[in-house]
């Protein structure tokens, strides 16, 4: 692969990621709640969070955080850490970018594996400002750039803490 082709470079990444936390947001303004397992229903989002019980559809099914992430935000707002249901994103990824794995070309998408389930990132999810009052003073900007990512499920399965997490080309996936 010649290393000057944009193309062939975002298609290829290190290594695969790994899920470390689910969190489903069962109603506006309710707490997140931490799980082990869930399942992904296609076309919709989550089993027991909103955006199931809500309209489906659209491209904000899943909300992915990386967790790579966490520790930047919370140094940003000189704390030892943040609990990651506060940022309430439904999946936390570790090992993986991200941004990265949302494709720059139209005509070469990226999907995310994890088992049978399949994701395609549809664009950031920027930082609401009710985490101001969870997070504190200056949270929304603390966040900005590290909000995490929107998806929508392809494909429907069981979901797991501890799964792989791939990011292949949609025509290998």
């Amino acid at each position: 692969m010649p290393m000057n082709d944009l193309h062939a470079l975002t298609r290829e990444f290190p290594f695969d990621g790994r899920l470390e936390a689910i969190f489903l947001r069962p109603a506006r303004g309710r707490a997140a709640i931490s799980t082990v397992a869930c399942e992904a229903i296609e076309g919709f989002g989550l089993e027991g969070d909103r955006t199931v019980a809500g309209r489906g559809g659209g491209k904000r099914q899943v909300t992915l955080v990386q967790a790579e992430h966490l520790p930047v935000v919370a140094a940003f707002l000189r704390r030892p850490a943040t609990d990651p249901a506060v940022h309430r994103r439904n999946l936390v990824i570790s090992g993986l970018n991200l941004v990265a794995a949302r494709s720059l070309f139209r005509d070469q998408p990226l999907h995310l594996l994890l088992g049978d389930v399949v994701l395609e990132l549809t664009g950031p999810c920027e930082p609401c400002s009710k985490l101001e009052a969870s997070l504190g003073s200056g949270a929304y900007n603390a966040l900005r750039g590290h909000g995490g990512m929107t998806a929508r499920v392809l494909r429907g399965g069981r979901l797991a803490v501890g799964q792989e997490v791939r990011c292949r080309p949609a025509d290998v996936a």
